[in-house]
């Protein structure tokens, strides 16, 4: 009997990179079914809406039949345990991100012992682009084309013209 293995790979995604999209492209060869959760972000100031964040990843992301993309509110815990997930994918770019992973990673264990970390690692091509970095750059007016899919770069376009900036 074999058992499936269904994966979530968290984030806001505000917008998707390469990076993400990578790191899912990773996942996807790695697990049964991955499910996308793109979080609410209740605790920070998002670009784009949930809606509009879900919706390009399901785009970027809609020639990869084991990914689901799904949104969610509230603990990390109840969502992956209410999917009956047994792996939180976590990409990591650079050793910075370590520290505060391993301590996410240490919490995550402790609220869902039977849950396991991943931790994945983007091309090095992609290990330096963050979501962060690429609405700073779009909003002021820079070439974020680079480092997003074409649909993105597409969106983030419009939203920095809807916004008034650039």
């Amino acid at each position: 009997m074999s058992r499936k293995v269904l994966a979530v790979y968290p984030g806001t995604f505000d917008p998707m990179t390469l990076g993400h999209s990578d790191v899912i492209r990773r996942a996807a060869q790695l697990f049964d079914q991955v499910i996308v959760g793109v979080a609410a972000a209740h605790h920070k100031k998002t670009m784009f809406t949930l809606d509009e964040r879900i919706g390009m990843v399901r785009e970027v992301m809609h020639d990869q039949p084991n990914v689901v993309v799904e949104s969610f509110s509230g603990l990390l815990r109840d969502f992956v345990v209410g999917r009956g997930a047994k792996v939180v994918i976590r990409g990591l770019r650079a050793v910075t991100d370590f520290d505060y992973e391993f301590q996410l990673a240490g919490m995550n264990r402790s609220l869902m012992p039977e849950v396991e970390t991943v931790f994945l690692t983007p091309s090095t091509s992609y290990q330096f682009i963050s979501s962060t970095l690429v609405r700073e750059i779009a909003t002021l007016g820079g070439e974020a084309e680079k480092f997003v899919d074409p649909l993105v770069a597409q969106r983030l376009a419009e939203k920095v013209r809807s916004l008034g900036r650039a």
